[in-house]
């Protein structure tokens, strides 16, 4: 809010001065790599997206969007795991309205892995690996996007995946836009992304504390799961 006080003109230039002062940030969220980097065995999965980044950014960021990029999980190990993530995609869509989602998907395929510890003739074992594909260049995309329509003048990358080196690259040299990195804590920093980044901060436990999402979620009948309500 402008003051009034004194002579009329003199509220305009304070209120150019204050939008000048204003950073139109996109925030890009690899929601696997944020999951397994910093939320995965803590009881802080009922996560507010958008108190964590208000947490972590300074004042002068107006958050426009949070574009989030995941996949849905299958549930064949655990067959409540779906139900859970799809509680928590509904509850931040609610609760967020800058939010949207982006979706992936997993490929399971079988690969020949060596055994560690080999007993006779048997060196080498069938397994079943499952790999989430598409969110990495989804995001790369939308930043890419984002910035040729020039909808940002910050935007914030929430992963440690070197594969987004390059658009970063084209985002800074093409377009001048501030990067930031957000990682999450149990990751080192890639060397890579560090190259084009403005500023970069780790997202730790006790800022995910204080990030969680209400519960219920007012206005809807979504809760928190309630196998997150313990610590693992």
């Amino acid at each position: 809010m402008v003051s009034t006080q004194g002579a009329g003109p003199r509220k305009w230039p304070l209120l150019f001065h204050h939008n000048m002062m204003q950073m139109r940030t996109y925030i890009y969220v690899d929601g696997f790599n944020l999951y397994y980097g910093a939320v995965k065995d803590t009881p802080y999965k009922w996560l507010n997206l958008k108190a964590l980044f208000r947490h972590l950014l300074k004042p002068q960021h107006d958050i426009q969007s949070i574009k989030y990029f995941t996949a849905l999980v299958s549930g064949k190990t655990d067959p409540d795991q779906p139900l859970r993530q799809k509680a928590f995609l509904r509850a931040i869509q609610k609760h967020i309205p800058e939010l949207s989602i982006y979706y992936g998907h997993f490929l399971s395929h079988i690969i020949s892995a060596p055994l560690a510890n080999p007993v006779g003739a048997s060196r080498f074992v069938n397994i079943i690996k499952t790999e989430e594909k598409g969110s990495d260049v989804n995001l790369a995309g939308h930043v890419l996007n984002d910035a040729w329509l020039d909808k940002y003048d910050c935007a914030v990358i929430v992963s440690n995946d070197s594969d987004l080196a390059e658009s970063l690259r084209l985002v800074k040299e093409q377009h001048n836009k501030t990067i930031g990195l957000f990682i999450p804590w149990k990751h080192h920093p890639s060397k890579e992304l560090m190259k084009y980044a403005n500023f970069i901060k780790r997202i730790r436990r006790n800022v995910l504390a204080i990030s969680q999402l209400p519960d219920p979620i007012p206005g809807t009948s979504i809760f928190k799961p309630l196998k997150w309500n313990t610590r693992p």
